[in-house]
Parts: structure tokens; sequence; C-alpha cells
């Protein structure tokens, strides 16, 4: 069943990385980093499989592991333009963040 992201485009800034995403499909998403800041290159684009289980109406979270090995979970709250990113990078390392989430306007 086709979830309310896919085939949207959404900006992701949690201060250290902003990031473009789209849902492609309800099982892939292309991620391209605007800012990379010390975290991932600028301009770095990428199409990760993931898995999106609905929380609640308007908040979902999504997981997917990238080519390096990092993994990724996101819990993003489209009402209230939140989301919360945990990610394992490919060394061990650990992060932690919160930031904004919004439509990407045509």
């Amino acid at each position: 069943m086709k979830n309310k992201l896919t085939g949207n485009r959404y900006i992701m800034d949690v201060d250290v990385l902003k990031t473009e995403l789209y849902f492609e499909t309800d099982e892939s998403m292309i991620f391209t980093v605007i800012e990379g800041g010390a975290l991932t290159e600028t301009g770095y684009s990428e199409r990760v499989s993931i898995t999106i289980a609905e929380v609640r109406p308007h908040v979902y979270m999504i997981a997917w592991k990238e080519l390096s090995g990092a993994t990724v979970t996101h819990v993003e709250d489209h009402e209230n333009g939140i989301i919360y990113s945990n990610a394992t990078l490919h060394d061990g390392s650990f992060y932690t963040m919160k930031g904004t989430i919004r439509p990407l306007e045509d």
C-alpha cells in the first residue's frame, strides 16, 4: 500500500547536515546532500532501499543501510516539521540529531 511520502521531496536540516529526501517508491528513497558539514561530501547522492513504518498519522519511522555500510533511522514528524535522525557510520561512530523537515516546494 502506498504511503503518503511516496512521490514527494523533503528538505531535512539537522544543523550539521542538510539533505534532500526523495521518496521514489514505497521501498526506495534517493537522498542528496545539500550541505554535508563534517559528516559527508556535499552533493553526494544515493538511492537506498528503505523500510517505512507509520507510527501515527503523519509520523513515520524510516530505516536504511548505505553503500558505505552506514545505517540510518529517522523518525519524521511531518505534522510538526520535526525530524530525529540516528546514524551509525561505517567506522562505528554514532550520531543522534534533531532538526526540521519540510516539503520541498517546486
